[in-house]
């Protein structure tokens, strides 16, 4: 028997405690004085009003929550955050946006997706601009705590590989077992990195504004950005380079940054097998995206730089969605080709989307294995992940996985077709919205605004799958989760 009030609870507190952070654009209107603050103190008064209303008749229902009430949590607290998230688009007179388009705003926000439906960015109150990056960085610090200390507890596609109370991966370095312990650490590194971030930025030429707004898209790997030419914007190298670094960092396991912050050590990055194949594809990506371009386009190839090519290749196979260069006029192969490794995403633990590294490793691995059987039927070959043994059950949990990515993949593509979408322009959309990655392509190269309103809601809801890897949305809508 679910215990509903606990449930009711615990989304309570949450809603209170987004209600607080509505209070920091207020503060940034404050302080530019360009308009834009009200509509975060009436979110802020309306979010704390729902969240007292559902906490306080519960507040000492403490249950102890099964594993099918934490899906359900898991589950409510991405949908109810991004709904509360929406009131400040929804009660904006500068955009006046819609109810599905102030919904799409927000969920692609906190999921860090970064697609967007709102043009001439450059106009709107600072206050508003700081919002969607804040929206991201708040998705980024759910999204970590989620990835490696929740999923792996309920099992989640393979995420058993990252369970805290047993050895995974990291062997002889266990994450604390306690989620609330767990979730303190990695926010504190993910702070750590935000901070320096901002920093870095600051000191290679950005404002103060811009610089703490981008470090927010850039840790969180949202790829929204505060001008309409995004990174182009500011059209400097080092910029480029630093924002790659650190994207590079935020595309790895966070558990990892926990083991080499603690013992002042980077030889377990090296050490580690999915992030030496995370470094692989991207730098493979890089070659192959300078010697087309420049063998592409000739002389006039040289027009775009080496920096812009290693940032847009990082950023979109990342599922960042960072734009610094027109991808449009690239030979026609690349963008294809970045936006199918943005299938395989970040590595496990990060803020990256995708189908992630790991399990990506392991179906290429199993694939080997099965190619090795033909040849020696009665051979045993044991898969293993950094010296370790991987039981059969993580590799058949990872290729259910798979075939439900694809699954919800494919339904996706033929309700968007279904809509009026050409083929083509369906398969941008989709891989955009359930990898996390938000840039667009096609007809949706500027932004998301003329896509329509049966569309935007299949993103938020491939949005939703994508960043709480497909089984944790998909399993309560199976009859067996509502079963007592």
């Amino acid at each position: 028997m679910m215990h509903w009030r606990s449930i009711i609870r615990i989304v309570g507190l949450l809603i209170t405690l987004l209600s607080v952070f509505m209070l920091i654009p207020a503060l940034v209107a404050l302080i530019y004085r360009d308009g834009g603050g009200t509509i975060f103190i009436q979110s802020f008064v309306v979010a704390l009003i729902l969240g007292i209303v559902l906490w306080l008749p519960n507040r000492k229902q403490k249950s102890e929550l099964s594993t099918r009430e934490g899906f359900l949590i898991v589950v409510l607290f991405w949908v109810v955050l991004g709904t509360i998230g929406s009131f400040p688009f929804i009660f904006d007179n500068h955009l006046n946006l819609n109810l599905t388009t102030a919904f799409f705003e927000s969920f692609s926000g906190l999921t860090t997706t970064g697609a967007t439906s709102i043009i001439h960015l450059d106009t709107l109150p600072k206050a508003l601009l700081f919002y969607r990056q804040l929206l991201q960085w708040l998705g980024g610090m759910g999204i970590i705590v989620l990835a490696v200390a929740i999923l792996p507890l309920l099992g989640v596609g393979g995420m058993q590989l990252y369970r805290a109370e047993i050895p995974g991966p990291q062997k002889d370095n266990k994450m604390r077992p306690r989620i609330a312990q767990t979730a303190k650490t990695l926010w504190s590194i993910y702070i750590i990195l935000t901070v320096v971030c901002a920093l870095c930025l600051w000191l290679a030429g950005m404002n103060l504004f811009d610089a703490i707004s981008h470090s927010f898209s850039t840790i969180s790997m949202g790829g929204f950005s505060t001008h309409d030419n995004s990174l182009a914007y500011f059209d400097n190298a080092v910029i480029n380079y630093i924002i790659t670094f650190f994207l590079i960092l935020s595309g790895c396991n966070f558990g990892l940054h926990f083991i080499s912050f603690s013992q002042f050590s980077i030889k377990h990055y090296f050490r580690d097998q999915e992030f030496r194949t995370f470094l692989m594809i991207l730098g493979a990506l890089m070659v192959i995206s300078i010697v087309l371009i420049y063998v592409w386009g000739g002389v006039s190839g040289f027009e775009t730089s080496i920096d812009k090519i290693v940032l847009q290749v990082v950023s979109t196979a990342s599922t960042t969605g960072f734009s610094v260069d027109t991808m449009s006029s690239w030979p026609p192969v690349l963008p294809i080709l970045l936006l199918c490794a943005s299938f395989i995403g970040g590595c496990a633990g990060s803020t990256g989307g995708g189908m992630k590294v790991v399990r990506v490793l392991l179906l290429f691995m199993q694939g080997s294995r099965e190619l090795k059987r033909l040849v020696h039927p009665n051979a045993i070959y044991s898969l293993k992940l950094n010296n370790r043994v991987l039981p059969e059950r993580i590799i058949e949990s990872v290729w259910g996985f798979f075939s439900a990515y694809a699954l919800v993949f494919l339904v996706s593509l033929f309700i968007v077709m279904a809509s009026g979408v050409s083929a083509m322009d369906a398969f941008y959309i989709v891989s955009s919205s359930l990898n996390n990655l938000g840039i667009g392509i096609g007809e949706a190269s500027d932004s998301f605004n003329n896509v329509s309103d049966l569309v935007k809601w299949v993103m938020i809801v491939d949005m939703l799958f994508g960043r709480l890897e497909i089984f944790t949305l998909l399993v309560i809508f199976t009859p067996v989760f509502w079963k007592s």
